[in-house]
């Protein structure tokens, strides 16, 4: 054999014994979680409008023409200030006469009285007749009567004189005036003059479908969710996204359902000192439906829907074997699913790693956590490339 040839074959014999052949490939690792039992807090979130306190919307109660506002719109009144001032002139002068009626009637009193006290006197002595005593007596009594009469006429035409000067009834924010100095208002008019609505606090109007509020009636009674105070406790979502920074209260939750919306509605009510919350916002109202103790929560991104819509997750047995689990999820809560059934404390949940993988398959178990994943040292071990020459 040539020397050349001989040099080529051993060079080639080298080459062979310096590469180590693969073995068969080992099992994948998938990163799991272990199904735990705890207590967890049930929230909800509804779309809710804002509404006043207290709203009184202002109305002439007499007759006349508008002489002055004594406001400014959009300040802060106070209950009992000024707002208006309607012409007085008539209502004055009605009362005059009342004075005057009430001065007159009062004058009859004196004579009557008197000769009531005379014909008692003389018909002892049968001076006059029982019927003329009898007829002092009633004309007396007739006397105070109409000084009785006289009063309430002049406390009325008081009273109406009062109502010339309207006042505020509540206090709070007013709003844009509708009838200017020189209107001609009456008691018996529709539109009111203005609007006062108080703010601090105010009220949050929340929408729940019956449905939900039956579901989680049964659920307290059957004792599947708890109450403490935090249940009462709302937090707002404004318009803008942002959190609105007071806590309010649920005060009450309306016992009529609407019939042409299913739901019922629930009122919380929030301080409001800044007057950030105008009435009408649309806001965001998220607040506790009650503590469920023994909840089951598997990450979302170990569930998968069947082409049924079925949610689903990988488990890995005892065998370290896949197997395709059907469950039942009511709720997110964060970056988990509440899980009804189809699960128990102690089972592996296989979160990361199964997207090409089938149920059966052998795997390594690696544990997972949210924020670091697969644990470091099986991903690793996992692709270390092979050993070259």
């Amino acid at each position: 054999m040539p020397r050349s040839s001989v040099i080529l074959a051993f060079a080639l014999l080298l080459a062979s014994c310096g590469q180590e052949t693969p073995g068969p490939a080992g099992a994948p690792p998938v990163g799991f979680v272990t199904v735990k039992e705890g207590p967890v807090t049930l929230s909800t979130e509804l779309a809710g409008r804002t509404s006043a306190f207290e709203t009184s919307e202002v109305r002439p109660q007499v007759n006349g023409l508008i002489r002055a506002r004594l406001f400014q719109e959009g300040d802060w009144v106070r209950a009992g200030q000024p707002l208006y001032r309607i012409d007085p002139a008539p209502y004055a002068a009605n009362v005059a006469s009342a004075q005057a009626a009430l001065a007159r009637a009062r004058a009859a009193i004196a004579s009557s009285d008197a000769l009531a006290r005379r014909y008692g006197e003389l018909v002892k002595i049968n001076a006059v007749s029982r019927q003329e005593y009898e007829n002092a007596k009633a004309a007396a009594a007739q006397a105070h009567a109409d000084v009785a009469a006289q009063q309430a006429a002049l406390n009325a035409a008081s009273v109406d004189l009062r109502r010339t000067t309207i006042t505020a009834p509540i206090a709070g924010r007013i709003g844009r005036s509708a009838f200017t100095t020189g209107a001609l208002v009456s008691a018996s008019q529709v539109a009111p003059l203005t609007t006062i609505q108080r703010l601090d606090p105010i009220y949050v109007d929340i929408a729940q479908s019956s449905a939900d509020q039956l579901r989680l009636r049964q659920q307290l009674l059957a004792g599947e969710l708890s109450r403490d105070g935090a249940a009462a406790r709302v937090k707002l979502t404004l318009e803008d996204g942002s959190t609105y920074p007071v806590e309010g209260v649920v005060k009450f939750t309306d016992v009529t359902v609407d019939p042409a919306t299913g739901s019922q509605t629930i009122r919380a009510q929030f301080a409001n000192p800044k007057g950030l919350l105008l009435p009408g916002m649309y806001v965001r109202a998220t607040f506790v439906e009650g503590t469920q103790a023994d909840a089951i929560r598997v990450p979302q991104r170990a569930v998968t829907r069947d082409a049924t819509g079925r949610a689903t997750v990988m488990v890995i047995g005892k065998d370290g074997k896949l197997a395709l689990r059907p469950i039942k999820v009511s709720r997110t809560l964060g970056q988990d699913w509440l899980v009804e059934s189809g699960l128990k404390a102690g089972e592996r949940v296989a979160v990361e790693g199964t997207m090409m993988l089938q149920p059966g398959a052998e795997v390594k178990a690696v544990p997972w956590s949210p924020d670091k994943g697969m644990a470091a040292p099986q991903k690793a071990a996992a692709g270390e490339p092979g050993k070259g020459s």
